[in-house]
């Protein structure tokens, strides 16, 4: 099996949980030896290797700054891998495929919970519309593969995602990386007050990665259908309440600024689970236990640095 991906928070999560609990032959690439947004050389691998099975988990991922900063990086990028990785299967005979999305694919202000039937039924949300568009593509490239040529390539939507490995660099990271860092950094300097983006009242669900990737391995198994299915816990929490849960296991007793001036992105993002509920697979990590691990994570992180 190859995780394309390997070395980001995702990847790096289902290679984990394969060399756990699969007999598998695991293939990894680095991005130094493979630019997956070049077709001749992501095609000449996949050709070498041959992999049975492929999880398609890389992909370039920011947070709202960093969408807004690098736009055509953001869609051209993330066409580019989806389009040479899920082509490139289809040539070699790739047995199965499972393209990551985001939940970011649904319209700014669908209803609540997302169901899958939501996609392309409204605007996106402009602070990520180029991230989206791209993984929307992904997602129909796997649906006309499967139409045309009767691949078994399906694909999934995971809900917001922490936990170990994840980016904290607060120009680049996602809402729970960069508070888990700016709160960290605000107890070591004994800091009073943490900003905040925007006014906190935003709801989003969060998934630990590691619930992630045994998803990831129970819909290769038990998987095979057009619709891409979402992948969550089915509740979610304001980014106030966020903030307040991770200072309170952090151990830091300051104030929040919320930074009004600053977007607040989708109201909120509350994914319906009952499709793969259904199938029998349910998140089993809860917030607060995965926040305390990603914080001793992030811990262990900033020592190696």
């Amino acid at each position: 099996m190859w995780v394309a991906g390997h070395r980001g928070m995702v990847g790096s999560a289902v290679v984990r949980r394969l060399e756990a609990g699969e007999r598998c032959s695991v293939l990894t690439v680095s991005r130094r030896d493979v630019d997956l947004t070049h077709q001749e050389a992501t095609e000449r691998w996949i050709k070498q290797q041959r992999p049975d099975v492929v999880v398609l988990a890389a992909a370039k991922v920011g947070g709202i700054l960093a969408n807004s900063q690098y736009p055509a990086d953001f869609i051209g990028q993330n066409l580019a891998i989806a389009l040479n990785v899920i082509r490139a299967s289809h040539a070699v005979g790739v047995r199965k495929l499972l393209f990551l999305g985001s939940t970011c694919i649904y319209p700014k202000f669908a209803s609540q919970p997302l169901n899958e039937d939501a996609l392309l039924t409204g605007p996106l949300e402009p602070t990520n519309e180029w991230y989206a568009v791209a993984k929307i593509a992904g997602i129909k490239l796997c649906q006309a593969y499967r139409l045309q040529h009767g691949n078994d390539f399906i694909s999934a939507q995971p809900t917001n995602l922490y936990g170990p490995n994840d980016n904290y660099d607060l120009n680049s990271s996602h809402v729970m990386a960069a508070l888990i860092a700016k709160i960290a950094r605000a107890k070591q300097d004994s800091l009073d007050t943490v900003t905040v983006w925007g006014t906190g009242e935003p709801r989003r669900e969060f998934l630990h990665v590691d619930d992630l990737a045994d998803a990831v391995v129970f819909l290769i198994k038990n998987y095979s259908d057009e619709t891409s299915i979402n992948i969550g816990v089915g509740d979610d929490i304001s980014i106030r309440q966020l903030a307040a849960l991770i200072a309170e296991i952090v151990g830091w007793q300051g104030r929040f600024a919320f930074d009004t001036s600053k977007p607040d992105g989708t109201p909120r993002k509350l994914v319906d689970v009952s499709r793969l509920h259904s199938l029998g697979w349910k998140a089993r990590i809860s917030l607060p236990d995965g926040i305390r691990q990603t914080y001793r994570a992030y811990q262990e992180q900033m020592r190696s640095r």
